[in-house]
């Protein structure tokens, strides 16, 4: 389909739907964008929201069923429960994929800034969540590192006073599912307790995960608890070798690494405290412990991590005039790391992998992470209609790295390896500081009681995580990285009334001071990329018990240099695992007798498998009833 056809379609949809008539409009509550349940019309930008009862009709297994339904989110699902994650981007892999999405909990991020896992939704509460809000591009100046091209905010458990519910789920490949929740007048608690064999051999997961909220409220305080613990135990199945392996019945339950596992434990606990003059303190408390056998490195490493931290959400809101408001915040956190890396036998394959990946200890280090965030939001009001923001970020983070084996790249006991060096380089203690800032500009014009538009202009960043800076490789020994940053500028339509919504975004973005690992497998932060993109979705009740939606996305996701990550020249190559097109369409029936159901079609266009551009997966298209 041509630019100029496309641009004409969603043009007419947008015409006719605002010529349908009085309409009533549908009201929708936000909580990410600025730590406060405002209205969905008065942010300036791309947030989505998964309510209890899309959720509940979902039932997903995985976290990737849920938010592929938004357009713009392409997360690509691994084994068991891991996933690598891509909002307006391609699909993130790598040590520092999870640092440009931020992941939160109740308005609280999962895991510090510097120590994300590109899998940590596993660690939130999703299957029992209230509702699921993703915010895309640079997050509000509210958030700070990691914010960059969205976030995802998993809000839960089950609101006060709506009585319990207990719900069993059975599914393929030996599902099993136990799910309980309760409201109460103050206490809400939810549980889930799930097990999965897989269909592949030797694969096989099991979760338990509670969370409590306790509520508390006086005169001019209120106080919220919000408490979390999550457990897995997950058999990993490895990577099946061989052009369209997966085709074959046979081959795909094949499973070439039965002895891979993933075990993760987490908790986390905070407390919201706000009163009647716009104060709002948020304290909170995390843990988290993971056991990771890397099947997919030499010789089959044990990872071992875990981290505690503390932290405080700050903001108080001033109301200047009737049209006038400022919040200022700050933020504090302070996480103490830490990581090891061993391996038992050598390393199968050639003399050169036997040598230079030695049985023993790897990594051995421990991070302090501190960080401080001023922030504030200035809202103005011009008229009934317009409607401007303006926020300022200011972020500092050290980490004060302490290196507990030998330094450099020699074995646990200090003797070298063969060929040059063992593969593995441990860099000397040291500190090391990023300052950044973030800002965003927006306006928010009503055009009618059913349509509005708005422009939002903002910058995001992330700091380098830990394990890109301090766990090297060959010879580098220090990892002078920068944090990257990311430019946009969005426009976008929203038109909302009584059983029918739409929403239209367009976006460009780019990214600069990308961290990466070059040919000569150094971690290097040179990279910059452009993203350049449309999103469109839509939703319709056709009639009582029926509803239709939709939603579209094209993007061009391009490299604009090459720092070192080919030999070839790739600038202005697709960036590989970025397809173009993608879209979702859903026809939903809530029958009258207590049986629903829905069909699902999801396409996922073609994408390039390598920087190079030389090899191409040609798509697929998904049907679920």
């Amino acid at each position: 389909m041509n630019k100029n056809l496309k641009a004409a379609l969603v043009g007419s949809i947008f015409f006719i739907s605002s010529q349908a008539g009085a309409l009533t409009v549908i009201e929708e509550t936000i909580v990410t964008a600025s730590r406060q349940d405002v209205p969905r019309a008065d942010f300036s930008g791309s947030a989505h929201t998964l309510d209890r009862d899309e959720l509940d009709r979902i039932i997903h297994v995985h976290i990737q069923q849920a938010v592929n339904r938004i357009p713009g989110v392409d997360f690509h699902r691994g084994n068991g429960q891991e996933y690598l994650p891509a909002i307006r981007s391609q699909v993130l892999s790598g040590p520092g994929a999870c640092g440009s999405v931020l992941t939160l909990e109740n308005g609280v991020p999962v895991r510090p800034a510097g120590f994300c896992n590109v899998n940590e939704l596993f660690e939130t509460h999703s299957e029992q969540a209230q509702r699921v809000e993703v915010l895309k591009g640079p997050a509000t100046t509210f958030y700070g590192s990691n914010a960059l091209n969205g976030l995802v905010n998993i809000i839960d458990p089950a609101p006060l006073n709506t009585g319990g519910r207990m719900i069993f789920d059975v599914g393929e490949d030996d599902f099993y599912r136990f799910r309980y929740r309760y409201g109460g007048e103050r206490l809400a608690y939810s549980f889930t307790g799930a097990s999965q064999r897989g269909f592949r051999d030797e694969q096989s997961n099991d979760q338990q995960k509670l969370s409590v909220r306790y509520r508390a409220s006086g005169e001019s305080l209120r106080a919220t608890t919000d408490l979390t613990a999550t457990n897995l135990n997950q058999e990993t199945a490895g990577y099946i070798i061989g052009e369209d392996a997966y085709r074959s019945l046979s081959k795909s339950r094949e499973n070439p690494n039965p002895e891979a596992y993933r075990d993760a434990r987490a908790v986390r606990v905070s407390t919201r405290i706000e009163d009647d003059n716009g104060l709002q303190l948020t304290p909170y408390l995390r843990y988290s412990r993971m056991d990771f056998l890397q099947h997919f490195l030499p010789g089959t490493p044990l990872e071992e991590n875990g981290h505690t931290s503390v932290g405080l959400q700050s903001q108080k809101q001033y109301a200047i005039n009737p049209n006038q408001a400022l919040t200022l915040g700050l933020d504090l956190e302070y996480a103490d790391v830490w990581l090891k890396q061993t391996q038992d036998g050598l390393a199968e394959g050639s003399a050169f992998l036997q040598e230079t990946v030695p049985p023993g200890k790897h990594y051995d280090f421990r991070v302090d992470s501190t960080s401080a965030a001023l922030f504030g939001n200035f809202r103005n009001r011009f008229s009934d209609r317009v409607e401007g923001e303006l926020g300022l970020r200011l972020e500092h983070r050290r980490y004060d790295y302490d290196n507990r084996m030998l330094d450099g790249r020699n074995r646990d006991d200090g003797t070298p390896c063969g060929f040059g060096g063992c593969r593995y380089s441990r860099p000397a203690d040291r500190d090391d500081s990023f300052r950044d800032a973030s800002a965003r500009a927006s306006i928010n014009v009503e055009f009618s009681e059913y349509l509005r538009g708005y422009l939002a202009l903002a910058n995001g960043f992330r700091a380098p995580q830990i394990t890109e800076l301090y766990r090297l490789q060959r010879e580098q020994a220090v990892a002078d990285l920068d944090s990257e940053s990311l430019r946009s500028i969005e426009l976008g339509l929203v038109h909302r009334g009584d059983g029918f919504m739409q929403e239209l975004a367009l976006y460009k973005m780019k990214k600069k001071d990308i961290i990466l690992r070059n040919t000569d497998f150094f971690n290097i932060s040179d990279g910059e990329t452009s993203h350049l993109g449309i999103e469109w979705r839509a939703a319709l009740t056709l009639a009582e018990q029926w509803r239709l939606a939709a939603a579209l996305s094209y993007a061009r996701h391009r490299y604009e240099n090459n720092p070192g990550l080919s030999d070839s020249d790739i600038e202005g190559n697709d960036i590989d695992s970025a397809p173009r097109k993608s879209a979702f369409v859903e026809l939903a029936y809530e029958g009258v007798s207590g049986l629903d159901w829905g069909l699902e079609l999801i396409y996922s266009g073609s994408y390039y498998l390598e920087a190079e551009n030389n090899f191409k997966y040609p798509g697929h298209t998904l049907a679920n009833l």
